[in-house]
């Protein structure tokens, strides 16, 4: 069924806002989807502050044509959606959510480029993107680094102690 002007107008001009207010999105292939699983991945997205939205390769490169984003357009092939941050400051969570929902449904969805800070991302640069751990992982690890010494000289005072009793 076809797409009328007005309703064109009106994807182009929410794709535009989606690229000009957010660092981060992610273009999303999800020819192997079912109905169920996009309903799921629609969800996890929203409850992680991130949005999904499904449009034409033609409509997303017409809305891009204002913007100024540098590199090189990735080939986008089969069906596209674009998942995109609304809430909070993750520039590597939309990426990083739709490849767990790859991982977990065997390819039904492929991440397949994206936009990051402004420049134009392939393939490649995007998984390595969504294999970031979150900001609260990193933060986690790093006390987790620093706290090891410590913990292994207590564990080694304690052991001494044990020995001399």
């Amino acid at each position: 069924m076809a797409i009328t002007k007005a309703k064109k107008i009106e994807i182009i001009e929410k794709l535009k806002g989606i690229f000009t207010k957010t660092s981060s999105v992610a273009f999303v292939q999800f020819n192997k989807l079912t109905v169920k699983n996009a309903e799921n991945l629609r969800r996890k997205l929203r409850e992680a502050g991130m949005g999904y939205f499904v449009a034409k390769k033609s409509l997303i490169r017409k809305s891009l044509e204002g913007v100024k984003v540098s590199g090189e357009f990735p080939n986008l092939e089969g069906e596209v959606a674009v998942a995109y941050l609304e809430v909070g400051d993750d520039v590597t969570a939309p990426a990083r959510e739709v490849f767990s929902f790859e991982k977990k449904l065997e390819k039904a969805v492929k991440l397949i480029g994206g936009i990051f800070e402004g420049k134009f991302i392939g393939q490649v640069e995007v998984l390595a993107l969504a294999s970031i751990p979150s900001r609260q992982t990193l933060y986690a690890q790093f006390a987790n680094l620093v706290n090891s010494p410590i913990q292994r000289l207590v564990i080694g005072l304690s052991e001494v102690a044990k020995k001399k009793s």
